[in-house]
């Protein structure tokens, strides 16, 4: 027979200070309340819910892809286990009680215990419940738990640990004595992993993704709408999304692949700050027991060898925090070449990255923005390695071993109150912290947008000169660094307030817990040198968590510039080798078109139906108005661009079943607009074959006609052509560019627009240059000028993406379609230029 004996029974009363741990009645008496009274906190908000009204028109919809079950269904198990686990630890005691009395705050723990849980089992249901029903009206969703949830779930883990301040309580079940501990020990277990489990998950929020719907309006049978429910607009999304997967892709910087040495290193680092925590732990001990021999009047020799071991001991610990000893300087020095590999892995995988992305991709880019995002990118993995390996975990480490050890060495109010003081510290951390997340971003925004505006301004240094619109982009430039500096001052304002809230918690830990040792040392249930020790390494102990709010700040701010770095790495090449593709085996040079169709946007096809066939040797000239899509033919050639239909082939290979490096090194391109690089004329010369020597260089100078005016510089070949070649002309430019083609010696060669920069007279050396180059080779030429071109062996006449005329000049003349008409027009315009010149030479 079960009998109910006073409130707390043998198991110890709850207003006395304990020594070896916490009473079990004052712990399942707070414990439980306190996560009854969130459970209900927590239901009140969602109990009134209504569902919500389906848009006007909207009489049904049907799910085209189910939420995430499995990760949902094991939430749903622990809350669940969690619920029972109160009744089941209850009728545990009941069954090993041996008729002893119960105490009563067993039979209030489980009744509190129980409907806390349940109140949590319930909020997890109306959640997902209500989430539904949003996501199946249409409405932007992102599922997350409530925080009212996220707390109750945080707070039962929490318990659960402290119950190990405990551990030396002869009260408690941890020594397994007899069959009712040892039952009681398996249900904390028991619970220590439900609470466990359920925070993790809390974290992730696995219960939900928005997913694609059909959208059925006025009970018709078809589907009109599907599409992805998102939207732009939604609320910004937390620093720690993903996480998973940046700490992935973290992990694999950290580590130095193939390089053993740096392996070595890194290992070494880790010893180092293990023995970082162990100095932590010992210094303020020896200071503790040259106080306890100062006042006791112990022997010269015990006090000299323990103030020189103390010396010691604070030479490799450094000034408490770890930050200038011996040890930490150590660390830091062999830390630096890692830290090097791993910066110069990452600025090279983003380097490669980004020139392996489309032409369309970098045609839609802003410079200024991109390298902004590689710099800071770059700099947050570097900082995150060295904020999470040695400043979060060492702190963590370091509060949990000053918990246990005022736990086990002075009471288990030390360890309370600093488990209190960590937590609130870190809570409240995080919480401002991810607050003001949303400044930090915007503030990015602003700033790249800032760098962005100054970046275009000064590349298009002529365009502002040309218009006198100096004052104009200073008022815009001063505009953006107004709304920056704006942002700023908020991030700044609230990191403030931050600070701020952070010294009033650990404020009042720091004199609770010396008044609380003051008071043992007056009443000798501790020794003076205890205090010196409390004071030691509480402040010691204070000072990494001074820090923390730091270090959080900094991941948090390096995850933030990591998401642009990331995003930037989401970004899918467009144009990729097919799986298996081999190299281009070259033959004669047979290029052909069969009805491609292509088009860089949707709904408007750039090109439509295209097909013709260019002989190996022949020249093929394209041409026809503005916009009509001759360039674009060049582009798919060369597979800036995959088509949308059709097949090119060379020599009877399709191109898209090819490697993009072998087909590009047979093709060689003059393009329309000539970028150079910053860098002398002979090397941007060279960049068409990189081993030529300069014979070479000199060789294909000549043959593009610009020999004789890069000698004529003071300079010569090592004369710099300045930020994108703006210290020569366009008709330099042009002819460095032919220079480059004629050096790499392709076998097929794609000129666009070659020699629209050049007069007349300079044209007409180029074509001939040109044509020694096109000898004998596949050429494919896009004019505007009729006159470089009529001696192709076909010319295509393009207009609004189709070929509407093809043949020889001469053909084409006497059909007296749209090419005759452009020969005439040309005609006529070249002959007012000549009258215009002859009057002017009159006058």
């Amino acid at each position: 027979m079960v009998t109910v004996g006073n409130y707390c029974e043998a198991e110890g009363p709850a207003g006395p200070v304990w020594v070896k741990g916490l009473s079990p009645c004052f712990f399942f008496t707070l414990v439980p309340s306190m996560l009854m009274g969130l459970g209900a906190l927590a239901l009140v908000p969602v109990l009134p819910c209504k569902r919500p009204e389906r848009p006007d028109g909207a009489d049904a919809v049907s799910w085209a892809a189910g939420p995430r079950v499995a990760p949902y269904v094991l939430q749903l198990l622990l809350a669940t286990l969690q619920v029972a686990l109160p009744l089941a630890g209850l009728i545990g005691r009941v069954g090993t009680a041996q008729d002893a009395p119960l105490p009563g705050y067993l039979l209030l723990a489980t009744v509190l215990g129980t409907v806390a849980s349940a109140c949590g089992l319930g909020l997890l249901v109306t959640e997902r419940n209500q989430a539904r029903q949003k996501l199946a009206m249409g409405v932007w969703i992102k599922f997350t738990h409530s925080p009212g949830l996220l707390l109750l779930w945080t707070v039962a883990f929490a318990a659960e640990n402290l119950a190990l301040v405990s551990w030396n309580s002869p009260q408690w079940w941890w020594a397994r004595e007899n069959l009712s501990q040892q039952v009681q020990f398996s249900l904390w277990v028991l619970r220590y992993v439900v609470s466990g489990g359920l925070f993790v998950l809390g974290l992730w929020a696995p219960g939900l993704r928005p997913h694609s719907y059909a959208l059925r309006v006025n009970e018709e049978d078809q589907d009109i709408e599907r599409s992805q429910v998102q939207s732009t607009e939604g609320p910004p999304q937390s620093t720690w999304r993903d996480l998973g997967r940046k700490l992935r892709l973290l992990s694999g910087y950290l580590w130095p692949r193939g390089s053993p040495a740096l392996q070595l290193v890194v290992l070494l680092c880790l010893g180092l700050m293990g023995l970082d925590r162990g100095l932590n732990v010992l210094v303020p001990i020896y200071y503790r027991d040259i106080v306890n021999l100062l006042t006791q009047n112990a022997p010269w020799s015990s006090l000299a060898w323990t103030v020189t071991t103390y010396v010691f001991l604070k030479f490799l610990q450094g000034g408490g925090t770890g930050s200038t000893g011996f040890v930490s300087n150590l660390r830091t020095f062999l830390w630096i070449r890692v830290q090097q590999f791993t910066s110069r892995r990452v600025e090279l995988r983003l380097f490669s990255h980004l020139h392996e992305l489309s032409l369309r991709w970098h045609l839609g880019r802003r410079t200024g923005e991109v390298l902004r995002i590689v710099d800071r990118g770059t700099s947050s993995v570097t900082g995150l390695l060295s904020y999470l390996v040695f400043n979060i975990l060492p702190t963590l480490a370091d509060i949990i071993i000053g918990i246990v050890y005022f736990s086990m060495f002075f009471n288990a109010w030390f360890g309370l109150i600093v488990f209190l003081c960590m937590s609130l510290y870190l809570f409240l951390t995080i919480v401002v912290t991810e607050w003001r997340a949303k400044f930090r971003r915007a503030m990015n925004t602003q700033e790249n947008a800032t760098r962005a505006r100054a970046v275009d301004s000064l590349l298009n240094f002529e365009t502002v000169k040309y218009y006198n619109a100096e004052g104009y982009e200073v008022e815009r430039y001063r505009e953006a660094i107004i709304k920056y500096q704006s942002l700023e001052w908020q991030s700044s304002a609230s990191l403030v307030l931050l600070n701020q809230t952070q010294n009033l918690v650990i404020g009042l830990g720091l004199l609770t817990g010396s008044l609380l040792c003051a008071y043992f040392v007056s009443e000798q249930k501790l020794q003076v040198g205890d205090y010196v020790l409390f004071g030691t390494y509480i402040i010691q102990l204070y000072m990494p968590l001074n820090w923390f709010g730091t270090y959080y700040r900094m991941i948090q701010t390096n995850f933030i510039d990591m998401e642009n770095m990331f995003d930037l790495l989401k970004e899918e090449t467009e144009v990729k080798d097919a799986p298996g593709a081999g190299p281009l085996r070259f033959q004669r040079g047979q290029i052909e078109f069969e009805n491609v169709h292509f088009s860089y946007t949707d709904g408007r096809e750039t090109l439509q139906d295209v097909s013709f066939t260019v002989m190996p040797g022949q020249t093929l000239a394209l041409v026809g108005p503005s916009g009509a899509g001759k360039s674009t033919i060049l582009r798919l050639l060369f597979r800036f661009y995959d088509i949308t239909s059709g097949c090119i082939r060379i020599d009877g290979q399709d191109i898209s079943q090819v490697t993009q490096v072998s087909l590009r090194s047979h093709i060689g391109v003059v393009p329309q607009d000539t970028v150079l690089f910053n860098d002398t004329i002979a090397n941007n010369i060279r960049y068409g074959r990189v081993t030529a020597g300069n014979d070479e260089v000199q060789a294909a100078a000549q043959a593009a006609g610009i020999h004789d005016t890069i000698m004529a510089f003071p300079e010569g070949y090592e004369t710099q052509v300045g930020e994108r070649g703006l210290k020569l002309s366009g008709g330099e430019k042009q002819r460095v560019a032919i220079a480059r083609t004629i050096l790499k010696a392709p076998h097929i060669v794609l000129l666009d627009e070659a020699t629209s920069a050049l007069d007349t007279s300079n044209e007409r050396a180029i074509q001939a240059s040109l044509a020694k180059v096109c000898a004998n080779r596949t050429t494919i030429v896009v004019a505007h000028r009729l006159s470089t071109v009529i001696s192709a062996d076909q010319i295509l006449v393009i207009k609004d993406g189709c070929i509407v005329e093809r043949g020889r000049h001469e053909a084409l003349l006497s059909q007296g379609g749209v090419y005759a008409d452009m020969w005439q027009l040309q005609q006529q315009g070249q002959d007012e230029v000549s009258e215009d010149t002859k009057s002017k030479a009159k006058t």
